[in-house]
């Protein structure tokens, strides 16, 4: 009984996690018109989220966030 309950929370969660990825990069998108970055920030920044929505079209939803958190720090979000 405590397996199916693990397992049918660790779904959930996955669910949930999955639905985050775009309003993180919704995020960053909003943030990346009006960001003062660097010229090598700004590549670093849209190649993090191009990651990141390439994962989550995969189903990689961990590393999807990955690579999103790593674009929203150099953008200060």
């Amino acid at each position: 009984m405590k397996k199916i309950v693990f397992v049918a929370l660790s779904l959930a969660a996955g669910i949930v996690f999955a639905h985050n990825c775009p309003n993180e990069m919704k995020a960053i998108d909003a943030k990346m018109s009006m960001a003062n970055l660097s010229p090598a920030d700004m590549t670093k920044v849209k190649s993090l989220r191009e990651e990141g929505e390439k994962q989550h079209k995969a189903g990689n939803h961990g590393e999807s966030m990955k690579a999103l958190g790593e674009a929203k720090k150099i953008l200060g979000i």
